[in-house]
């Protein structure tokens, strides 16, 4: 092929061009983002059911509703919560790449089947089904800066005008209101009841009748008579919409003229339709809602979407209302691209520069200059053709690629130059002599390449994703660069190149390069050379043989981890206060937190929501959104998570109550913190109280450890509860119906929704409760009374008795099993693996039926680390067949893979002087390293396979090949080096996990050149001795000779 090119150099240029057309064009229509969909999608099911307690809402709304989506088709595990504050959420998890528009319609089908079976209360509110990320994508923020509008007013607006405008947004899944809305409050004054002798059913009965739109039909309705000569819609105004007209309300009236109205015995008021949250801004009240993606939406899109809307409803808000985005995943994923690009362009001008060193002439520079930008931008073409987007993953991918890309133009134009210098012929021929002597090599670097990619493609779930678009993205651009390398470069080179004219001056830093370099070539083959004795063999031999013992050992002793934990310009902190405690105190808690924050260098601004948190809702829980400064502004500041760790530290002098400060999860969708996620679940039916008795014993093992810097319950603990046994004998004898005393109760301590009514444009909700006062201790509510069927008013306290006891404030359910989720982090040093394998020995000390299961990260982390062997083995596996296949040899291909474990040395040590842990990022890095040391191992085979085909002994062609392929090895090497260097000096957003790739690369690579010059052929030479006879006779079949047995 190199040979048709060189003819038809035009020939070469236009495809060339056509695929960086091609790959420009693709390139704009990529999206961009952080992580591509690697996270399971979800789909979640909410259910409300006001004043019930968590085990009323677990057995009547939870475990039913899950009981029947067992056995959706994709479905990996169900987690869900029920909480005292009357709500039930479902989350489904599925199988990576399901589609949630299926799904979800499957959820709906099987909701339909068991509605019938809810509580009456929980069908009137609704059950709503969310397909979108687990985790939010950013918190946006109204205010009043002079304090005109109160917490109710700008949530109320935000309701109004700004929800259904965010939920219409493209990629927007939901959003979720931390604020109240208005709504029509009916506070009933028990004590004036019992005055008048009504009873709470009558009241809400009466607003029912006379708060209602009725359709009275039409004047002139068909039939009609023949001569009707109007047709008109008849109106009969009955909704209300003003306190006013709601205190009016006729509740009994009689013949001689006396009213009661709904005012006499009730304060009505326009007020807010929930208090389970308020935010805050800086200490300041004010209304956020939290905008979650959708499965299929993009972040930076969705990002820039809601902020040029909020931008365009800005000019619509009320006086002194304003707006800010107090916290924001999409700078992260904005800034961590860039800091990739611009990594992406400093390898470009280090590369550039070793190989303006190495071939001293910027003709020769030029054309692996031309290739690499061709090859880079034309595997978008493969990226827009796979689906792929522009993520982390793939940029990540382009970095390395470019140390690759370029090797095989850098040995075409040296071997050229090398030709050129030493034989008295022309670029032309020079040309088509060195295109002949490495074709094979290029094809077969390429090939083993691409060989070692390859099996990470084929791997499913959220790990077979991040290695989807490392090893595709490579594949692309290595084999555009391979195909570059046989028709563009040589199309050029015959063009571009010159012989040097003799007696040229070198320019005096080459000159000092290259007598350095001539020097320690010279000192080179003159060890190298010792070597080939047979003591030379055998102390070559055992050293392989302890660097491969060490490198096994030392493998299997790594600490293990998913991905590395990034400063992503935020974290998050939650409180937890007593069991019972109000929002007031939660309140004076999350002042003195809010206060140390503000305080702090790094922190630009917070937002606290009380009464929300990630272990659950309450009136004793919150949680704080602090936002950091830019990065280069927090450059010699503490990082996100040493600012976390100094905020649990201080936060535990607190006497108040528990509070957590913690850095989220690297990838978005895989859970709600960075540390573990571990479900300890109740296989057997043991009980609650067993099984938080298990929870407890193994946070003692932990602690006792000394391996963890925090473990806890990621739930709520048990609340107070008031009991009220009715004894219904007594009830039924005092003539006491049991569901109008039930109903009195309802609304009298909960909070019943009665309809709806209309103010402006918007429909509101009307609710009845007891006033404050009179459901604020036990005595009042027994004092309360309810109308037997005499008529007469019966207290309480003759019929019930209040008792207090505990009760779970949150039941959680893992796959149909109850269970209590347990998070952490080990402590410094402690790798997240370790962690998790030290989870599972102490769990085999709890009591018998209770069992265990990892979710969420650390679940990926298990899969992740079960298919390292798997991933390996495949790798070794096809290298080898593909090599065989090249060189018609079982053993040849030895000579090659015996390189590996030189490879894999360099990485295990750089990672352990950089305190990294054997994750993803390491893997993919140790993948990477297996293809290069092998292409460093090929150079030298090759050109000894050709040199021996050409007559010479094994020695002399292994001895030729080393002197001969040592300059562009280096030089390859070297590039690669310099290339993945700006990864690891990496700072700023995303650096983490640039650092982690580009530590295990370049040491791999730096071992992999410095140690292959030395052992390769030494493998070489042993498997020539080994198999002679059988190695000359492939190598005659091969080359199409008549092959005479002996």
């Amino acid at each position: 092929m190199a040979q048709f090119f060189i003819n038809r150099p035009i020939f070469a240029w236009v495809i060339s061009l056509l695929v960086l057309l091609g790959g420009a064009l693709a390139v704009q229509n990529l999206p961009v983002m952080a992580y591509p969909d690697i996270s399971p999608p979800q789909v979640t099911v909410t259910a409300s059911y006001p004043g019930a307690s968590a085990e009323v809402i677990e057995d009547t709304v939870t475990s039913v509703i899950e009981e029947e989506m067992n056995g959706i088709e994709g479905l990996r595990y169900i987690k869900s919560d029920s909480s005292r504050t009357g709500t039930s959420t479902i989350v489904l998890t599925f199988a990576t790449g399901t589609d949630t528009d299926i799904a979800g319609v499957e959820v709906q089908n099987r909701l339909k089947r068991v509605e019938a079976r809810l509580p009456a209360s929980v069908r009137t509110q609704g059950v709503n089904i969310d397909k979108t990320r687990p985790d939010f994508l950013m918190v946006v923020s109204l205010y009043s800066p002079n304090g005109t509008h109160d917490a109710t007013d700008l949530g109320d607006y935000v309701d109004r005008a700004i929800l259904g405008e965010m939920r219409r947004i493209d990629g927007i899944g939901s959003a979720q209101l931390f604020s109240s809305t208005y709504a029509m409050r009916v506070w009933v004054d028990p004590k004036k009841m019992a005055s008048y002798a009504i009873t709470p059913s009558e009241i809400s009965q009466a607003i029912r009748d006379q708060n209602a739109q009725l359709a009275t039909g039409e004047l002139g309705s068909l039939p009609s008579p023949s001569n009707q000569q109007i047709n008109a819609t008849i109106l009969v105004p009955s909704r209300l919409s003003t306190p006013d007209e709601f205190g009016n309300i006729i509740l009994r009236s009689s013949s001689d003229g006396a009213i009661v109205r709904l005012k006499d015995v009730a304060e009505v008021e326009r007020g807010a339709n929930n208090y389970g949250s308020a935010a805050m801004l800086n200490g300041q009240d004010s209304a956020a809602f939290a905008l979650k993606l959708s499965n299929a939406g993009n972040a930076l899109e969705a990002a820039e979407s809601v902020k040029a809307k909020m931008s365009e409803l800005e000019q619509y808000f009320p006086e002194d209302v304003e707006w800010v985005i107090p916290y924001d995943t999409s700078i992260f994923v904005d800034e961590s691209i860039s800091q990739v690009v611009q990594t992406l362009i400093e390898a470009v001008f280090l590369v550039t520069l070793v190989m303006f060193l190495f071939l001293q002439s910027w003709r020769t520079t030029l054309i692996p200059l031309i290739v690499v930008p061709v090859s880079l931008i034309g595997t978008g073409m493969g990226l827009y053709l796979l689906g792929f987007s522009i993520n982390m993953l793939t940029m990540f991918a382009m970095v390395l690629a470019i140390g690759i890309v370029v090797d095989d133009a850098i040995i075409v134009v040296e071997n050229i130059k090398r030709i050129l210098d030493e034989e008295d012929i022309g670029p032309y021929q020079a040309t088509k002599k060195a295109m002949k002597q490495i074709s094979g090599a290029i094809i077969g670097t390429t090939a083993v390449l691409i060989a070692v990619f390859i099996p990470m493609a084929f791997f499913s779930g959220s790990v077979g994703r991040i290695y989807q678009q490392f090893s595709l993205t490579i594949v692309l651009s290595v084999s555009i660069s391979a195909f570059l390398s046989l028709s563009l470069s040589p199309a050029i080179a015959q063009g571009l190149l010159k012989k040097e004219k003799e007696g040229k001056k070198e320019w005096a830093p080459f000159r000092w390069f290259n007598t350095g370099f001539n020097k320690f070539t010279d000192t080179y083959m003159t060890n190298v050379k010792k070597l080939f004795s047979k003591t030379g063999l055998w102390i070559t031999m055992a050293v392989f043989a302890v660097i491969t013992a060490f490198v096994g050992w030392r493998f299997a002793s790594m600490p293990t981890g998913f991905v590395p934990s990034e400063d992503q310009g935020f974290i998050v902190a939650s409180s937890l206060m007593p069991s019972g405690s109000t929002r007031a105190r939660t309140l004076e808690l999350t002042k003195k937190t809010d206060a140390w924050f503000l305080d702090q260098p790094e922190v630009e601004r917070i937002i606290t929501v009380a009464g929300f948190s990630f272990f659950g809702t309450g009136q004793n829980t919150s949680i704080t959104f602090v936002n950091l400064k830019p990065w280069a502004e927090r450059e010699e500041m503490r990082n996100a998570d040493e600012l976390a760790g100094a905020a649990t530290a201080e936060f535990m002098k607190y006497q108040e109550g528990n509070t957590f400060a913690f850095n989220m999860p690297s990838i978005p969708g895989l859970g709600n913190s960075s540390g573990f996620d571990f479900q300890l679940q109740d296989k057997s039916g043991v009980g609650t109280q067993q099984l938080m008795g298990a929870a407890y014993q193994l946070i003692g093992m932990a602690s006792e450890s000394g391996k963890f810097a925090e473990i806890r319950p990621d739930t709520l603990p048990p609340a107070p509860l008031l009991t009220f046994e009715v004894d219904r004998v007594k009830a039924r004898s005092l003539g006491i119906d049991i569901g109008e005393l039930n109903n009195t109760l309802q609304i009298a301590l909960g909070s019943a929704y009665i309809n709806d009514y209309v103010e402006g444009q918007k429909v509101r909700q009307v609710w009845i409760q007891s006033d404050a006062e009179t459901r604020s201790t036990p005595e009042e509510i027994l004092s309360m009374q309810i109308r037997n069927t005499q008529g007469d008013l019966v207290n309480l306290s003759e019929v019930a008795t209040a008792k207090w006891t505990e009760a779970p404030a949150k039941l959680t359910r893992y796959n149909g099993s109850a269970s209590i989720p347990l998070t952490g982090n080990g402590a410094e040093g402690v790798s997240s693996g370790e962690v998790m394998m030290l989870m599972e020995q102490f769990a085999e000390n709890l009591p018998k039926g209770i069992g265990y299961e990892w979710s969420g990260q650390s679940l990926e982390e298990k899969v992740a680390g079960n298919q390292t062997a798997l991933l390996f083995s495949l790798s070794f596996l096809v290298i080898f067949l593909v090599l065989a296949a090249l060189y018609e040899s079982w053993s040849v291909p030895l000579a090659v893979v015996l390189v590996v474990p030189l490879g894999i040395l360099g990485s295990i040590l750089f990672a352990e002087l950089s305190s990294m842990a054997n994750d993803i990022y390491f893997k993919v890095g140790l993948i990477t390293i297996i293809g290069l040391s092998a292409k460093n191992a090929i150079l030298i085979v090759e050109f000894a396979r050709e040199a021996q085909g050409e007559g010479k002994s094994a020695l002399e062609a292994v001895t030729e090949a080393c002197r001969l392929r040592l300059r562009p090895i280096l030089m390859t090497s070297l590039a690669f080096i310099m290339g993945v260097l700006p990864l690891v000096l990496a700072t700023g957003a995303g650096s983490a996990s640039r650092q982690a790739i580009g530590t295990s690369v370049m040491g791999g690579m730096i071992s992999a050149a410095v140690l292959a010059i030395f052992f390769v052929p030494v493998f070489y030479l042993l498997v020539r001795k080994i198999f002679p006879r059988k190695l000359k006779h492939y190598e005659l079949a091969a080359k199409g000779m008549e092959i005479k047995d002996d």
